[in-house]
């Protein structure tokens, strides 16, 4: 049966089927072939619903609303004069400004392809004009935006809280070390690049500048102290929290800074509904395949087959880190997480490791796979957004690459560099 479930799916995905028609007919087959007919389908339907039931769900599509409010209005604009102003004159300091922006926005967005339209597209003119390489300026804004699937609220992190049970909450705060030391990374590697390519700095802010910056990015900075003061000062849930925000962003697009009308509101709320009714269609579709799989016992098969039960928990991490990192290199992160995350959870319990540490290891993966050839889907969308070749945008992804795998290698070996400000928040 597993034979034919997977065939059917890759034969699907190469003739171009969006993925949740694979998935979905996967679904189908192994359950007409468990159950010798038709006669369980209705334990399908009820498995996909029982996919997109738990409650922590709804901040999903909230939070993707936010982000595309503050997309079309100035928050992501304030955000980055801010940054710039105290960064733009230093060497690599445009480059520095665009990692650290890409970092802010994720805090207030969670999602990595909304973080490329929003820094991307005001940010790549002005390092192009200012002397850096395209393939250089498009590797990084399209790896930097990795950080918003780390920084709080991350939806990977949402998701994969649900579907293994693991405190939102707690992944939140774990991801914000890794993703701090990412920025840090980055923001090194990029001023090695400006001395190597002799780019020129800017001219400096002066205080009068900077204070100009900081008092019209006041407003946006409230996103992160909603979310995360919110959350961890137990005034909100994270499904609250996402609630907040979007009434946030509509009180300050629409009434403060009078960049939206209601009839954009309107628009935007449409195009966040369309993107919620792929992502629970893909949820839902991959707890009914998840479960297929699990009640044919194909993940004690595979992973017998590899040897994992003789693995201590570091054995463990790496065959997780690189199942995660190869998958989202062909399929849409959500699918993964959906996928092999009830594949590696009997293993993740066996051997006594930290669902939290798994939980920011495997979004990690999850980011940098995405920006990662031949598939990663946020290459795909700086295609879209800023019309470039697509061997012009992976040309410049290695050394973010192995950056990003680096710090992936780091947390497997030192775990506190994720579970310290858990520990910290979280003080049992």
């Amino acid at each position: 049966m597993a034979v034919t479930v997977f065939s059917a799916m890759i034969v699907l995905l190469l003739l171009g089927f969006p993925m949740m028609i694979p998935l979905i007919v996967g679904a189908f087959i192994g359950f007409y072939s468990m159950f010798n007919g038709f006669g369980q389908m209705e334990t399908m339907v009820q498995q996909m619903m029982a996919g997109i039931r738990p409650a922590s769900l709804i901040a999903v599509p909230l939070f993707i609303l936010a982000a595309d409010i503050m997309t079309r209005g100035q928050s992501a604009g304030r955000l980055i004069d801010m940054v710039m102003s105290f960064m733009g004159h230093l060497k690599g300091g445009l480059a520095v400004s665009t990692a650290a922006a890409c970092t802010m926005f994720g805090a207030v967005s969670g999602s990595t392809q909304a973080t490329v339209v929003a820094i991307g597209s005001p940010l790549r003119p002005r390092m192009l004009k200012a002397g850096y390489k395209d393939s250089f300026v498009l590797a990084l804004i399209v790896n930097a935006s990795d950080i918003a699937f780390l920084i709080p609220p991350s939806i990977g992190m949402i998701i994969y809280g649900v579907v293994s049970n693991t405190s939102i909450s707690e992944l939140f705060i774990a991801g914000v070390g890794p993703g701090l030391l990412i920025l840090v990374l980055f923001s090194f590697y990029s001023w090695i690049y400006a001395v190597r390519n002799g780019v020129p700095t800017e001219e400096k802010a002066s205080w009068a500048e900077r204070l100009r910056a900081v008092r019209g990015a006041l407003w946006p900075l409230g996103f992160p102290i909603i979310i995360i003061g919110g959350i961890y000062g137990g005034i909100f849930s994270p499904t609250e929290a996402a609630a907040a925000c979007v009434l946030y962003a509509l009180i300050l697009e629409v009434v403060v800074f009078r960049s939206m009308t209601l009839p954009d509101v309107y628009d935007t709320a449409k195009s966040t509904g369309l993107i919620t009714a792929v992502v629970f269609i893909l949820v839902g579709a991959g707890a009914a395949f998840s479960w297929v799989i699990s009640f044919a016992q194909v993940p004690q098969e595979i992973l017998g087959a590899i040897g994992i039960d003789e693995m201590g928990p570091i054995g463990v991490l790496f065959v997780i880190s690189i199942a995660f990192f190869i998958g989202c290199m062909f399929v849409d992160p959500i699918v993964v997480i959906l996928v092999m995350v009830p594949i590696f959870a009997p293993v993740v319990e066996a051997v006594g490791l930290d669902p939290v540490l798994v939980g920011v290891i495997i979004t990690l993966q999850v980011a940098i796979g995405s920006a990662t050839p031949p598939f990663g889907c946020d290459i795909f969308t700086a295609i879209a957004v800023f019309k470039r070749p697509y061997m012009e945008v992976i040309r410049g992804t290695p050394p973010f690459i192995v950056i990003l795998l680096g710090v992936a290698v780091a947390m497997i070996y030192f775990p506190q560099i994720a579970l310290f400000l858990r520990d910290l928040a979280f003080a049992k």
